[in-house]
């Protein structure tokens, strides 16, 4: 290799592979970085991107292959490796300490001391105000963590890299939870960091936020690296294609369905409901075979909606009723004993229980269907589980590992299957393709409308309109917990025109 090569590439994996339980995950994959540049890293789940980088971080390592950083081979086999090697990462589901300030987790295991040997406090405070200046970014570093927004809680969480020297920052899906304007601003954050000359690995499913900041592309698939190209050289089309294996024709353009009982008596009613300030006065019919898509801002009350539907938050006023006969719902029991199902927003803390085995998971509310006199059939439960993973195409080398272990996509998949399984009248989803691949993607949209073609009705919760649009016949625009806009899908000409409705336009 020559001298050029060399200096332009800050990080080299040569031939890297990896494989657990005999199932190969990486086979000889080559993925470089070269200074200063932000290079995307995408594939489908369980294509090797996250085993990949935990690679790199030092979480797992290579069983085969070599790592070099600025042309020197080095060997990281922890994430204190890592770090000395000047590799940060901001984790998708973040690793900070809410109880604890800024700059606490800043310095968390890595305080300055002062002259007596005891913590610094005021130190930390001043390094952090130096970090976070140089970043041109104005956090507080003497805030509790819990108290603060998203948006800051990643801004904590760069900061934290960048105080050990971090050279190489590993992004993944950093926009996931943030605001269209936060989302901006991490842009313009990344520029000012690209020109430090520090690079940026950037794992992400969305085409418009990778070409807006990438250089350059990888794309993996089954463990193999496909390409790795500049991303002018490249379009959207070969990128989903390449991710894929195959074409998607028409994933977000809507569909004309035949709709069981839209003619008939309304499936579920809700009347003046209220529940605290995000859920105020709302009203709507939702009939058996329609898919209601809720739109709305930050704060808007969607998701508040869906929780005092689903019994988690007591509603103060108003009535719920389902095919025609009033219903008490004040538990997430009573929800699903009326035939309720709720995929939430975050898989992760409210969807999984993730030491827990995949099995366990979707067994957990089909407990009633494997009793067998006191106890639980075993071999009822097996049979049960592997149904469903064979059903839904959960990727797992075997249902006995624990969930945390799946690809996200695969989470996602994992939680619908297991509420699905209870065989609900009406299924309410809560940003349901958040932070999965294009692929799974598609197959969760395919999903909900073969779910609305069998009868059932449908609540899907979204932020990203293009997907709202693609399978609701009617959509609530929310406002300040209030419903201002009722919607009929033909009534909507494009993404552009449901952005001005939920801006109030």
């Amino acid at each position: 290799m020559n001298t050029g090569t060399v200096s332009d590439n800050v990080v080299e994996m040569r031939a890297i592979s990896k494989s657990f339980n005999g199932v190969n995950v990486l086979n000889e994959v080559d993925f470089e970085v070269k200074k200063g540049e932000v290079h995307a890293l995408a594939g489908g789940n369980g294509a090797g991107k996250s085993t990949l980088m935990k690679i790199l971080q030092g979480v797992y390592q290579a069983d085969g292959g070599e790592i070099l950083i600025d042309g020197k081979p080095v060997r990281i086999n922890s994430i204190q490796d890592a770090k000395t090697a000047g590799i940060g990462m901001v984790f998708q589901e973040f690793s900070l300490v809410p109880s604890l300030s800024v700059a606490q987790n800043i310095f968390l295991a890595a305080e300055p001391l002062g002259r007596a040997g005891l913590i610094d406090d005021r130190g930390a405070v001043r390094r952090a105000k130096e970090i976070f200046a140089d970043m041109e970014v104005k956090v507080d570093p003497r805030a509790q963590v819990s108290r603060l927004g998203t948006a800051y809680w990643q801004l904590t969480e760069i900061a934290k890299a960048l105080s050990q020297n971090a050279q190489v920052l590993i992004m993944d899906e950093p926009t996931a939870s943030l605001a269209k304007h936060e989302t901006e601003a991490l842009f313009d954050l990344i520029e000012r960091l690209k020109k430090r000359g520090i690079s940026i690995i950037y794992i992400s499913h969305r085409m418009d936020e990778v070409y807006r900041i990438a250089d350059r592309i990888t794309i993996l698939r089954d463990g193999r690296r496909l390409l790795t190209e500049p991303l002018t050289n490249v379009t959207p089309e070969q990128i989903v294609e390449g991710i894929v294996g195959k074409k998607i024709e028409g994933q977000l353009a809507y569909r004309e369905r035949s709709r069981t009982g839209e003619e008939g008596a309304p499936l579920l009613q809700v009347r003046g409901l209220n529940a605290g300030p995000r859920v105020r006065d709302v009203s709507f019919t939702l009939r058996a075979g329609e898919i209601l898509g809720l739109a709305g801002l930050m704060g808007s009350g969607r998701t508040e909606l869906a929780r005092v539907l689903f019994g988690i938050d007591r509603a103060v006023s108003g009535e719920i009723t389902l095919r025609g006969k009033k219903i008490n719902i004040s538990t997430p029991r009573q929800a699903i004993a009326a035939g309720l199902a709720l995929i939430p927003e975050d898989r992760r803390a409210q969807g999984l229980v993730l030491e827990h085995s995949v099995r366990d998971n979707l067994l957990l509310p089909l407990l009633g269907t494997i009793e067998k006199g006191p106890l639980l059939d075993v071999s009822a439960g097996k049979t049960l589980s592997s149904s469903l993973i064979k059903k839904f195409a959960v990727k797992v080398a075997h249902p006995n590992r624990p969930v945390r272990l799946l690809s996200g996509g695969n989470q996602q998949k994992v939680v619908l299957a297991k509420w699905l399984g209870t065989d609900p009248d009406v299924l309410i989803l809560d940003e349901p393709t958040a932070g999965v691949d294009i692929g799974t993607k598609s197959e969760i949209l395919d999903m909900i409308r073969d779910l609305a073609s069998a009868g059932k009705a449908v609540i899907v919760i979204s932020s990203e309109y293009p997907e709202l649009l693609a399978v609701s016949d009617r959509v609530l625009v929310l406002k300040d917990g209030s419903v201002i806009r009722d919607m009929p899908r033909s009534e909507i000409a494009d993404e552009e025109s449901l952005q001005l409705a939920v801006q109030g336009v």
